[in-house]
């Protein structure tokens, strides 16, 4: 009984940004646990083509579906992958952003980094809820910018922001249909992400020494607790925000 209220087995999940990094190992988890995994992805198809021969080949059940969330047609291409049935859950993980002093900051880079950001969540969210049935769950992924300020990190960690205000909105609001909202909020994990920071090299040091385990979080770390989320085990977690990052944010 206690194995079962962890599974996902049988159960229909879309997770966007599904095919590289996080969203990856989240993917690969839920499938192999038995979820049947649709992974949305804007560009590489070299990475979402691999995934799919990896966990074909072992027996698991994963669709890709390639879709620009920030325009009609992209929501709608997602829309179209997951029609032929009810969904159990979702996860955001799709994410982008302009990672610059705020000076050198536009309107632009604004609306850019909004647009996936928190924007195509809410949209999918209020496009999926015919399908989103009693006992579903929602799960979007931020990150400790959400609450502590980082440099060359305003736009992505105001949407953050903006995106755990907005579960929790959508935890009470959603709650008497019976769909759950919860935010995963990782540490820091070693991902091609990190190549986009003009301080990559001291950003990456700064998050090994308020480690105390003193390493980063592994991606599989973050994806054990998506399936977490996603399963009966967590029936009681309603717009909260599970922080995975070993005990790094303890330290300031």
């Amino acid at each position: 009984m206690t194995d079962a209220a962890f599974g996902v087995s049988g159960r229909r999940i879309l997770v966007t940004g599904g095919t590289r990094g996080i969203g990856r190992a989240i993917a690969v988890q839920l499938a192999r646990a038995g979820a049947d995994v649709v992974a949305g992805y804007v560009r590489d198809d070299g990475a979402a083509e691999s995934l799919v021969a990896e966990l074909s080949s072992e027996g698991s059940r994963i669709t890709i579906c390639r879709a620009d969330l920030t325009i009609e047609s992209g929501k709608q291409r997602i829309l179209d992958s997951i029609a032929t049935g009810p969904l159990s859950g979702f996860v955001h993980c799709a994410g982008t952003g302009v990672h610059r002093p705020v000076g050198e900051l536009t309107l632009r880079h604004w609306d850019f980094t909004f647009a996936l950001n928190l924007r195509a969540f809410f949209d999918l969210v209020t496009s999926l809820l015919p399908q989103l049935g009693t006992g579903a769950s929602i799960v979007a992924v931020s990150s400790e910018g959400a609450m502590h300020a980082f440099p060359n990190y305003t736009l992505v960690g105001a949407t953050k922001g903006g995106l755990e205000a907005l579960c929790r909105h959508l935890a009470v609001e959603l709650a008497p249909r019976g769909i759950r909202v919860n935010v995963l909020s990782p540490g820091s994990v070693m991902t091609d992400a990190w190549n986009s920071f003009p301080d990559r090299e001291a950003r990456l040091r700064e998050a090994l020494e308020r480690s105390p385990r003193g390493r980063l979080t592994t991606a599989e770390e973050v994806a054990y607790a998506a399936q977490y989320l996603c399963s009966d085990a967590s029936a009681g977690l309603n717009g909260h925000t599970l922080v995975v990052d070993g005990g790094q944010r303890i330290r300031g």
